[in-house]
């Protein structure tokens, strides 16, 4: 049921590395976001996808992970990402991709859940220095990377503090805690 599938789909950023997504599961979630709906149907989003232990090992540098947790430097060697999903926009297509990348991502990140899989999108990239490493020719715009893998912790949400505090965090077991808004807060009258 699609709501057991939202409920599970949360952030993740440690995974067991050494479990290994394929090509083609990579393409199976592309497909899914291919199929999801885009404004004016213009289609203008292109991917490119990475599962050879090599091409992530050049992809994982040009990353940001967690900007809440200031301490944590992201995943170590051992529980880095398995596979990456780079979303781009053809500039050739459009200028503007509204919003959807964010459609797709929902669509591979749900894909990914029923798969057992888990993911975390990643906005903080050095889009240069990615492009530069995987070759991405210019007519691209980096818009969005997920990396994906095998959860290797537990996500927890709770609801957020008297304090308000919507920031996330880990305890001293490194269960990872997401506070989130009720329902009646987030519904007006």
């Amino acid at each position: 049921m699609i709501a057991d599938l939202v409920r599970k789909s949360r952030t993740y950023r440690r995974f067991y590395q050494d479990v290994p997504i394929s090509e083609e599961t990579l393409r199976g979630l592309v497909d899914l976001a291919r199929l999801s709906p885009s404004g004016r149907n213009a289609q203008p989003l292109k991917y490119k996808i990475s599962w050879k232990p090599e091409t992530n090992e050049k992809i994982f540098p040009t990353l940001g992970w967690a900007g809440y947790l200031k301490e944590w430097g992201g995943p170590v060697e051992g529980e880095r990402p398995a596979g990456y999903i780079i979303i781009l926009g053809d500039k050739e297509i459009a200028a503007n991709y509204g919003i959807d990348h964010g459609i797709a991502c929902q669509s591979i990140m749900l894909g990914a859940v029923e798969q057992g899989l888990g993911g975390c999108i990643i906005q903080s990239v050095r889009r240069t220095e990615l492009a530069q490493v995987l070759d991405i020719p210019e007519r691209y715009e980096i818009l969005l990377v997920l990396a994906l893998g095998k959860p290797k912790e537990e996500v927890v949400m709770v609801p957020i503090g008297l304090d308000g505090d919507i920031k996330y965090y880990r305890d001293a077991n490194q269960v990872h805690y997401v506070p989130k808004r009720t329902l009646d807060e987030v519904l007006l009258p």
